[in-house]
């Protein structure tokens, strides 16, 4: 059963019938726990051809309002008015995964070790993502932390200045952690007293 308040705001974006199928949608998803369209469009209850199943689904997926920004974002926000206290400490890590030729980009919300996804993007790339792709990835949901205290975890990749250097101008700390050969220093005004390296992980 979707909460009431995801059913009353997809219920603002979508028509009954899209509506519809979305719930239909979330509930196999969770039941097959598959997100493959071949499969859900094989156990979509709808008395029409497989084919035409997979491409009521398709062209479902492909509404132009389907968006992050204005389906999920939104959902993200309440969750953390309704379970999060201003001022409250988060944490949110980047990450990117790479299947085969599927390069994706996460940022997400940790809580209670399970990580909630925020925001992500599909690079048009293989490989490492840059400062302007992560930029990009992290921007949207600043604005949505502004009232709790945010840390930003992120892996080897991660460890840029221009990064820090960003994350500082907004107000963000942040923890990326540094290759085994790395070297830095620490200026007389920085307030750490204590650094810590960190060895290469298995």
């Amino acid at each position: 059963m979707i909460p009431r308040f995801y059913q009353t705001h997809l219920q603002k974006h979508l028509t009954p019938s899209q509506f519809l199928v979305m719930t239909i949608l979330l509930s196999l998803m969770q039941s097959e726990k598959q997100v493959r369209l071949e499969r859900l469009s094989r156990v979509f209850p709808c008395l029409i051809a497989a084919e035409s199943r997979r491409r009521k689904l398709q062209i479902f997926l492909d509404l132009p309002h389907l968006t992050i920004e204005l389906i999920w974002l939104p959902l993200i926000t309440y969750w953390l008015t309704t379970y999060c206290r201003v001022g409250t400490r988060l944490s949110r890590s980047i990450d990117r995964s790479q299947w085969g030729y599927i390069n994706l980009f996460m940022v997400s919300l940790i809580w209670e070790r399970r990580a909630i996804p925020l925001y992500w993007s599909l690079l048009p790339k293989l490989g490492s993502s840059n400062f302007e792709e992560q930029t990009t990835n992290l921007q949207p949901v600043l604005p949505l932390f502004s009232e709790y205290k945010v840390i930003v975890l992120g892996d080897r990749e991660f460890c840029s200045v221009d990064l820090g250097n960003w994350l500082k101008a907004k107000g963000v700390s942040f923890c990326l952690t540094l290759f085994c050969h790395s070297r830095g220093s620490i200026s007389s005004d920085t307030p750490q007293k204590h650094c810590q390296s960190y060895g290469r992980a298995s």
